[in-house]
């Protein structure tokens, strides 16, 4: 009875069925709206890579390269490289999802350009939710297993630790939905998309936003947990 539940029985795991339902819910939603937009071909037929190279020229943005990347939906900006990377399903089609996609990945590159305060949190904190990500386990199971000060000390350390990469996940909601709403601006002044298109655009990156606030809610379930388990195993070593 490690935790005060039984050996096998631990209705806490609830919170991880549900972190795993909303994940999966959000993820399913995303690639079946994606897919839906993507059959629709906008109407001055550009590819996604045409579009992310002209949003860039717009906004006067020469410093940052545009490329193809293997993969479904692994869009990407990086701000260390400059490099605005484009999924398979989004560099070449000229479907309304994959322009919509690829003016969101230039939302981030104009963040980065007018020094954006949340992006450059999110950059700093990028290491340290790694390392939590990481180490936050190893170190509350191990501190569970020692009695006394430092087992609690090890356990509220591994809990901080998590706490990191949960914080990390909240930092990134408001960049991720600031680059759609900087995105839907562009594609709406900029004519690449028509007035009829716009919105479709908006509904597949509103989709994509939700995987990111699932996922901040699947971690906030499990560090609930992790706390509702591990907080009481330190009580009694106290």
């Amino acid at each position: 009875m490690l935790y005060g539940y039984g050996m096998f029985y631990d209705p806490t795991f609830l919170f991880v069925i549900i972190g795993m339902v909303i994940s999966m819910g959000a993820s399913a939603y995303v690639k079946s709206t994606f897919h839906k937009y993507d059959q629709i071909k906008s109407k001055n037929q550009v590819t996604g890579t045409q579009a992310a190279e002209y949003i860039l020229q717009s906004q006067r943005i020469h410093n940052v390269g545009v490329q193809g990347i293997a993969g479904d939906l692994t869009d990407n900006y990086n701000s260390q490289t400059k490099m605005l990377s484009l999924s398979q399903a989004t560099a070449q089609s000229i479907s309304v999802a994959a322009i919509g996609v690829a003016a969101h990945e230039c939302g981030h590159a104009v963040q980065d350009a007018v020094g954006y305060a949340p992006l450059k949190i999110r950059a700093s904190l990028v290491p340290v939710a790694n390392i939590g990500s990481s180490l936050s386990i190893p170190l509350i199971l191990i501190g569970a297993l020692i009695s006394g000060s430092s087992g609690a000390f090890l356990v509220n350390l591994g809990l901080l630790a998590f706490s990191m990469a949960f914080l990390f996940q909240i930092v990134t909601l408001p960049v991720e939905f600031n680059a759609s709403k900087r995105a839907l601006q562009i594609l709406s002044e900029g004519g690449l998309l028509t007035k009829e298109e716009v919105p479709m655009a908006r509904r597949v990156l509103f989709a994509a936003a939700l995987t990111y606030v699932a996922a901040a809610v699947a971690t906030l379930l499990q560090l609930v947990r992790l706390i509702i388990l591990f907080g009481n195993n330190n009580r009694r070593n106290n």
